[in-house]
C-alpha cells in the first residue's frame, strides 16, 4: 500500500507531501475499520533512564516538530515520539526549497532552520497529551538570532515551559542548519548549558532525564570532550547521530548536494558513519547510554545498532521510503483489529 501512497507523495514537493501525508493519516484515523489497518500491537517495552517505553522504536525529532502528529504516530506502531526542535520564539526557519529528497541514495537533504511555532504554542498542543501511556521527548534548541554566548537562557527557557509536559529532554546542538550552533558542542558551553538545566532541574518534584544528541562530524579530539562532559556532568543518554554535512557519503547524488552549498544529510548512507561514533563512544564506555539514529531503513540496520549497545533507536528518513512497512519489519509487528 505505502509504494503506491510513496508514488503519489513524491510528485509533491517535500514539505507539501509531508504535510499531507500526516494530515491524511489524521483523517484516516479517526473514520471507524478503516483506521485499523494502520493500528499495529506493541511489542515489548523498554526501560531506559527511568523511563517505560511502548517499544525501542521512535521517531526523530523534526518529523513532528510542533507536537502536532502524536496520537498518529503511536497509533502506527512507534513506541515515542519526540517532539521538535523546539525554540523559545517562533521562527519560520532558512527559506524555500529547504527539504530535497536524493532518491538514488535513498537520503534526504534538509536545511530547515529550526522551523517551529515556538515554545508557547508548543505546550497548547502538549496539552492534549497530559492523559497517556507512552512518552514524548521534548528535542529543544535555541533561536537564530540568539548569540551563543546567550544560548544557555535559550535551552533554559524552553526546558522550563516544557517540563510539565514531556518525559524527557534532549539538547540539541548538532543540526548544521543553525550558523554556528555546532559551537555549542564544545565542553565550556556545553556545561553552561546543562548547569543551567540540571539546576532547574534540581528544584521540581519529577526527575526528567537530558538527553545531548551529537553531529556525526565530530572528530576524536572533539568526542573526547564530549565523553569528558557526559562524566562530569552526568549526562542520562546521548543521541547518536544528527545528519552530517560530509557529503562524500553520498554514492550517486553529490553534485546536487554540494549545488545546493548547505544542508544536513540523512538516510541509510548514514549508517556506517553513526555507528562507527557508537561504536568508539561504547569502547570508552561501555556502560554509557545511547539511542542509536542515523540509516535505520530495515530489520539489519536497526539490530546492529541494538547490538552495538543501544537500548533504543530512531528512525527518520527509513520512515519516509518505506512507510510503516519498516515498522512493521523492525518491531515484527502486526496489525491488531480489536
Amino acid at each position: 500500500m505505502y509504494r503506491l501512497l510513496k508514488s503519489l507523495l513524491f510528485l509533491l514537493p517535500p514539505e507539501q507531501a509531508h504535510y499531507f501525508g500526516m494530515n491524511s493519516l489524521k483523517f484516516i484515523l479517526k473514520i471507524p475499520f478503516l483506521n485499523r489497518i494502520f493500528r499495529f500491537e506493541n511489542i515489548s517495552t523498554v526501560e531506559f533512564c527511568g523511563l517505560t517505553f511502548k517499544n525501542k522504536l521512535g521517531i526523530a525529532a523534526g518529523f513532528d516538530k510542533n507536537a502536532n502528529y502524536i496520537t498518529e504516530l503511536i497509533a502506527i506502531g512507534f513506541g515515542y515520539v519526540e517532539i521538535g526542535t523546539v525554540t523559545p520564539k517562533p521562527q519560520e526557519g532558512n527559506p524555500k526549497p529547504r527539504l530535497f529528497r536524493l532518491q538514488n541514495d535513498e537520503a534526504l537533504m534538509n536545511r530547515m532552520g529550526f522551523n517551529n511555532d515556538g515554545c508557547d504554542q508548543v505546550v497548547e498542543n502538549l496539552k492534549k497529551h497530559l492523559e497517556r501511556d507512552y512518552i514524548i521527548g521534548g528535542n529543544i534548541g535555541k533561536n537564530k538570532t540568539t548569540p551563543n554566548v546567550d544560548a544557555h537562557r535559550d535551552y533554559r527557557i524552553c526546558f522550563e515551559k516544557l517540563y510539565p509536559y514531556v518525559d524527557y529532554f534532549v539538547v540539541n546542538v548538532s543540526s548544521p542548519n543553525t550558523p554556528n550552533l555546532r559551537e555549542l558542542q564544545d565542553k565550556d558551553m556545553l556545561v553552561e548549558i546543562f548547569d543551567s538545566l540540571q539546576e532547574y532541574r534540581s528544584l521540581q518534584a519529577t526527575y526528567k532525564p537530558i538527553f545531548l544528541k551529537i553531529a556525526p562530524d565530530l572528530g576524536q579530539e572533539q568526542l573526547e570532550e564530549i565523553l569528558s562532559v557526559y562524566n562530569e556532568k552526568h549526562i542520562d543518554a546521548l543521541i547518536v547521530a544528527n545528519t552530517t554535512i560530509d557529503y562524500n557519503v553520498l554514492n550517486h547524488d553529490k553534485k546536487f548536494a554540494l549545488d545546493q552549498k548547505m544542508g544536513g544529510i540523512s538516510g541509510r548512507i548514514m549508517k556506517n558513519k553513526s555507528n562507527d561514533i557508537i561504536s568508539y563512544l561504547k569502547s570508552k564506555n561501555s556502560n554509557m547510554k545511547v539511542i542509536g539514529v542515523g540509516g535505520i531503513d530495515d530489520k539489519a540496520s536497526a539490530d546492529e545498532k541494538s547490538n552495538l549497545g543501544c537500548d533504543l533507536i530512531q528512525v527518520y528518513t527509513g520512515f519516509i521510503y518505506r512507510g510503516t512497512s519498516l515498522i512493521q519489519e523492525i518491531l515484527a509487528s502486526k496489525p491488531t483489529y480489536a
